[in-house]
């Protein structure tokens, strides 16, 4: 394109890209199954599947593992053999439209037979025009024709391999093959809702420079902002995002004018400017997408390094300074989903859990890293996650180890962990951990119901402070008026009254065991003694990961 006006296609046009897929789409859709959705609980949202919520208790699939059915085909029982409900996995552009106009589904069919047939649910991810941030993944017919489908520019007038977001043949392109793959997935799994959830393209974001320099985007950034974005931003005052307040307010928090006049000059307007793009593109396929098939959709982040510059990064995807412009921009998108590879995984989710932002950690860590069980076990009881996963699952399913036998914790803990999503009733612990990987070990205290509970990540009576302390972790559940679950690994918990009466708390019974398939309790020690210092605190060994079930009670 030439110009900086850019037309935005209408609704007209999303409603002819979901129903004009093409000759080689007509399929009769069968009967419907209840669509999954998302639905708020108290003061959590929770994924509702076939009528029941569950969680997403899941591993991500390395990126190239999907395009391959015959590399896939051993992996599939090993990852529900170690307790894995849900599998990330990619489908790429180029694989189910080779031709344009032209739909192979043969990848995308093998991967929801083979899901059906080991009891897994899949979370799609799209990997269109972007894969972090470059567009690899698109069909060879996209990436010749750059006339028509125009590259994102240098300063010096250089292309890199990243599709402009003015290209308005690109949009209409990756919306159409978007689109048709949703109503390839209703017409095919519409009635068995093995896919739950969508990825809107793949960590979204420009390199290696703040913004696109072609043409178009240079017409663009000369423009106003847009009254849609400055609408949001004064109906949202006080509650934007810090970063993003103290942007607008300094500069006198102008309701028109320029992106340097609202944001200021250099990276910080330009990163806006990007971010506001790359979000009017994802909104764009997903109203398409939903137009089609409306499965829960959200967009992933790879996140910025402290000390790092827009485009050092991947500027302008939906990071923590710029979530109020991707609200903004995608009011479509269901979720913003944060990829977490850094050591300060508690403030990181801390800032993606909020009233309008479910949680959903979708990369956490690749999957042998040692602190993902606790991180996962916080995320769930601590952030009211509706699902976890680390990346490359499919890299330790021979030796699933610590993760396998913590997610078969979750899986047995899962149906009290979404009674008790949105209420007071649950927390979640770990040690919290800054960027620099050193560890905050002091206890952490939560009151539910009538007792305050205190969690130390170490034996109170021999600690031992060490690295491996950052995988410690777990979560206490009330399940009645003095009755408990308390699981995890490597915690000691201590309690006290709280509230009205006797300040003093003890242990009636202690016993370890674990929950059958039917969900019915199996009991195994009853603890006391040594296992529970004479009635002074429950301990959950830093060997294994486990549940004791716990009744107290108060004295003076």
């Amino acid at each position: 394109m030439n110009s900086g006006k850019r037309r935005r296609l209408k609704g007209n046009d999303v409603k002819h890209i979901a129903t004009a897929l093409g000759a080689t789409l007509m399929l009769a859709a069968p009967a419907t199954a209840e669509t999954p959705r998302l639905q708020r609980r108290g003061e959590a949202t929770q994924l509702v599947v076939g009528g029941k919520p569950m969680l997403l208790i899941a591993g991500e699939l390395s990126n190239s593992a999907a395009s391959s059915a015959a590399y896939m085909a051993p992996h599939w029982a090993k990852l529900r053999a170690m307790n894995l409900n849900a599998v990330l996995a990619p489908v790429s552009w180029e694989l189910i439209e080779p031709v344009e106009g032209r739909y192979d589904w043969s990848s995308l069919d093998s991967m929801l037979r083979e899901a059906r047939a080991n009891d897994l649910k899949l979370v799609l991810l799209w990997f269109g025009a972007y894969k972090n941030s470059m567009s690899t993944y698109v069909p060879g017919w996209v990436k010749q024709d750059q006339s028509r489908f125009p590259r994102a520019g240098l300063p010096n007038g250089q292309s890199v391999e990243i599709l402009s977001t003015f290209g308005e043949e690109m949009v209409r392109a990756d919306a159409r093959a978007y689109a048709a793959m949703l109503a390839h997935l209703k017409a095919v799994d519409g009635d068995r809702n093995t896919v739950v959830m969508v990825q809107v393209e793949n960590e979204i974001g420009m390199l290696p420079v703040v913004r696109d320099y072609s043409p178009a985007a240079n017409a663009a950034f000369a423009q106003p902002v847009p009254a849609e974005l400055i609408a949001y931003l004064t109906q949202h005052r006080d509650t934007l995002v810090p970063e993003m307040k103290a942007m607008w307010l300094e500069r006198g928090a102008r309701t028109q004018g320029s992106w340097t006049e609202l944001f200021g000059d250099g990276d910080a307007a330009a990163e806006v400017f990007t971010a506001w793009h790359y979000a009017r593109f994802a909104e764009t396929l997903t109203r398409a997408g939903k137009a089609a098939y409306p499965l829960p959709m959200y967009v992933n982040v790879a996140l910025n390094r402290p000390g790092r510059a827009p485009g050092q990064y991947p500027s302008g995807g939906p990071l923590p300074h710029l979530i109020d412009v991707w609200k903004a921009g995608a009011p479509s998108i269901d979720l913003l989903a944060p990829d977490i590879y850094f050591s300060n995984f508690t403030q990181i989710v801390d800032r993606y859990h909020r009233a309008d932002n479910p949680l959903f950690v979708p990369e956490a860590h690749n999957a042998e890293n040692p602190v993902v069980p606790a991180n996962a076990f916080y995320a769930f009881g601590e952030r009211d996650a509706i699902g976890f996963g680390p990346f490359s699952i499919d890299s330790v399913d021979d030796a699933p180890g610590q993760l396998g036998a913590a997610y078969g914790v979750l899986q047995q803990l899962q149906p009290h962990i979404l009674t008790a999503q949105g209420t007071d009733r649950i927390a979640g612990f770990k040690p919290r951990q800054r960027y620099d990987e050193s560890l905050d070990y002091e206890p952490q205290v939560r009151r539910l119901g009538n007792y305050r509970f205190t969690v130390a990540f170490a034996d109170i009576e021999r600690p031992a402070m060490t690295t491996e302390t950052a995988g410690y972790g777990g979560m206490v559940l009330q399940t009645g008026e003095d009755e408990y679950l308390i699981a995890g690994k490597g915690i000691t918990v201590t309690f006290a009254g709280a509230g009205e009466g006797p300040s003093l708390a003890g242990i009636e019974r202690a016993e370890e065991g674990s929950f059958d398939a039917a969900g019915r309790w199996i009991a195994g020690r009853v603890l006391n003694g040594d296992q529970t210092h004479q009635g002074r605190h429950i301990q959950l060994p830093a060997g294994s990961w486990g549940i004791q079930k716990v009744r107290l009670y108060r004295y003076r």
